[in-house]
């Protein structure tokens, strides 16, 4: 079946997604012709076996292939997005895949207002004269912060339509041109002095350095302290500040460094000559698959230049070569409409730049812990595809079927990653309809938010075969591991000394002894999953009994209470609610009552 699908394939470009023969997804890869592309991993030869000049890393996974499926497109650059689209979405077992997705963000200014002002952005706005400064990884509100206290500019957005002098004025903070005090002229100097600020951090510093030795000379101590943190977060944006082009030049510069089963990224921002910002992440990949760079960084330019990041910089530095610098270079162009040019300098100024990214890399790498052996632990342990580098662990909370909620915490890079968190709130009463709903709810978002290595359930196996059966649903094959309470006459023993928990699998339900680090590493996973739940439950039933306190003391009974629950949901669809709407469930008078006590809220 494979052999005749391969001697079939269109001259066409497209996306082709190799299975094994569980038809688990293994790779994901786009074409220019699918036809020659696709052909050129395997040997015909005496059967089918896989080409000899593939890399280590294809070859093993060419040998795992049993079946392929393909979709044509019209365009290269179609290919390139469909591919990008489908790896972030499906998460293949040989893809690299990457999580920083966070947009990044810019102070901006819009010349075309009449007295302009920095602001914050993350994403391109409308305006033919706006300019953008940046990306800044951090510290973007640290360093808007200071420049407004340096300069005197328009502080807020309501100060230039108040047509009065305000405080700002009073403290010599702003030069009024509300009432006419400065010209546009003159106020544009001092706007163009403040801006270079944001891409010379060496005259910022300097000057909040003297800020706060001012402030410590009056004593003002608390102020000096806040000042000098702000200092330190705006110096560690920079990996280093010594390199300045003799040029004013405007780059972009990656550097990727594996080691072992430990990858760091390293993204470097050069204006106008000057590094002005840097940022970093580490991932981590099962070493028995090893790790494509070019990939990488492939992952990297497609997951940070996206259609809202303003483009700053037409000009990209690799610490590596590209195979597919053109067709990357021919996307980016296209996309933002003007020639982005992808280089691997090897001589001259630029080697410098990329020489600095790739030893911090290194140095990134070097400073981490050693890999912890219980992810490899828990892959032999639990049958698992992958070592489970990043888990996502379910929990739902609820009183009495009242007020439910399902919550999602997240463990990546040996830590629980707080930022990754999310709540629920759910409709359904039973503990099953419960964690359906909160599956599928994470599932939907699946394009945002790619799938993980590994689903923790607190359940037994009718929740965690749910859990992969919605999963699968949505085209995604993830490890789903349950643990829950042993139970014995039907209840679970949880007192002290009794509360043995079963871990269950696709094939098996395992019991180890309470000593053991795995079950331990599991159990912590669960017991943060069930905290998280537990608490926006108990925030949820608070706010419930407010609001229902707020609505009795308006002489809205209980019972009116829980039939508008029933028929909205949530208090907030309550208060967005038409007046008919609540007149023909709780009749008139408790209608306008409702619409008066939202009305000064």
């Amino acid at each position: 079946m494979l052999k005749s699908k391969l001697q079939s394939l269109p001259d066409s470009p497209g996306v082709y997604q190799y299975f094994d023969k569980d038809g688990r997804l293994l790779y994901i890869g786009k074409a220019k012709s699918l036809k020659k592309r696709v052909k050129s991993y395997f040997r015909f030869q005496n059967g089918l076996s896989p080409a000899p000049n593939l890399s280590p890393r294809i070859y093993k996974m060419i040998t795992e292939v049993a079946n392929l499926e393909y979709i044509v497109v019209q365009s290269e650059n179609d290919a390139l997005i469909l591919e990008n689209s489908l790896i972030k979405q499906l998460k293949p077992k040989y893809n690299i895949l990457l999580r920083d997705d966070k947009t990044y963000p810019y102070i901006y200014v819009d010349f075309g207002e009449p007295f302009p002002r920095p602001k914050i952005t993350r994403r391109v706005l409308k305006g033919k004269k706006v300019k953008y400064y940046g990306p800044l990884p951090s510290a973007a509100k640290d360093i808007l912060d200071s420049i407004y206290e340096i300069f005197p500019l328009v502080q807020k957005e309501s100060c230039i339509k108040g047509k009065k002098a305000c405080l700002f004025h009073q403290m010599q903070k702003c030069l009024a041109p509300c009432e006419g005090k400065i010209d546009q002229v003159e106020y544009r100097k001092i706007l163009e002095e403040a801006l270079e600020h944001i891409h010379d951090k060496k005259l910022l510093l300097a000057k909040l350095e003297k800020k706060m030795e001012e402030l410590a000379e009056q004593l003002r101590f608390e102020e000096a302290a806040k000042l000098r943190d702000r200092i330190e977060r705006i110096r560690s944006i920079e990996l280093t500040s010594q390199i300045d082009l003799a040029k004013v030049e405007n780059l972009d510069i990656y550097a990727i460094a594996a080691q072992e089963n430990r990858a760091a990224i390293v993204r470097m921002f050069m204006r106008e000559g000057k590094v002005i910002a840097s940022s970093y992440d580490t991932l981590r990949f099962d070493s028995q698959k090893g790790f494509d760079i070019e990939e990488a960084y492939k992952r990297v330019l497609l997951g940070f230049y996206t259609h809202e990041t303003p483009l700053t910089s037409s000009t990209i530095l690799l610490a590596h070569e590209l195979e597919e610098k053109e067709e990357l270079e021919e996307f980016l162009s296209q996309k933002f409409g003007k020639k982005v040019r992808i280089l691997h300098p090897k001589r001259g100024e630029k080697t410098k730049l990329i020489d600095l990214a790739l030893l911090n890399a290194k140095e990134i790498l070097a400073k981490q812990k050693p890999h912890e052996p219980i992810q490899t632990e828990l892959k032999e342990l639990l049958g698992l595809q992958s070592e489970p580098h990043r888990i996502e662990i379910f929990d739902n909370s609820h009183t009495f079927g009242s007020s439910p909620v399902g919550a999602m915490v997240v463990y990546e890079n040996d830590r629980f990653d707080k930022s990754s968190y999310r709540h629920y709130n759910l409709e359904s009463v039973d503990e099953y309809a419960q964690m359906r709903e909160t599956i599928t709810r994470r599932c939907e978002s699946f394009a945002k938010n790619p799938p993980p290595d590994m689903w923790l359930i607190d359940g037994g196996e009718t929740l965690r075969s749910l859990a992969e059966n919605i999963a699968k649903s949505f085209g995604v094959d993830i490890d789903v591991v349950a643990i829950a309470k042993e139970k014995i006459d039907a209840k679970a023993h949880r007192a002290k000394g009794k509360a043995n928990d079963l871990i269950y699998t696709k094939d098996r339900v395992l019991q180890l002894l309470p000593s053991d680090k795995r079950l331990q590493f599991l159990q912590r996973l669960r017991d943060e999953a069930h905290r998280f739940a537990i608490t926006f439950h108990r925030k949820q039933r608070t706010q419930k009994a407010k609001q229902i306190e707020l609505l009795k003391a308006k002489g809205i009974g209980e019972a009116k209470v829980q039939k508008l629950l029933n028929y909205f949901g949530t208090f907030e669809a309550i208060k967005e609610a038409k007046l008919e709407e609540l007149q023909t469930l709780v009749g008139p008078k408790a209608a306008k009552s409702i619409k008066e006590l939202y009305a000064t809220r």
